[in-house]
């Protein structure tokens, strides 16, 4: 295996790993479920007593 053909491969799959990534991290912000812990912690800056 020449280094061409190693750095080829490595990015392909650092390109497949932060892609999944990113979907594992959308799919878990959008879920229906999450929407009460996200409204609260936006909120929260807003709740805070000064």
């Amino acid at each position: 295996m020449s280094y061409e053909a190693i750095s080829r491969f490595v990015q392909q799959g650092g390109t497949v790993y932060f892609t999944l990534l990113f979907v594992a991290v959308c799919v878990y912000a959008f879920w229906p479920k999450n929407k009460a812990t996200f409204d609260k912690a936006a909120r929260a800056a807003l709740d805070a007593e000064e």
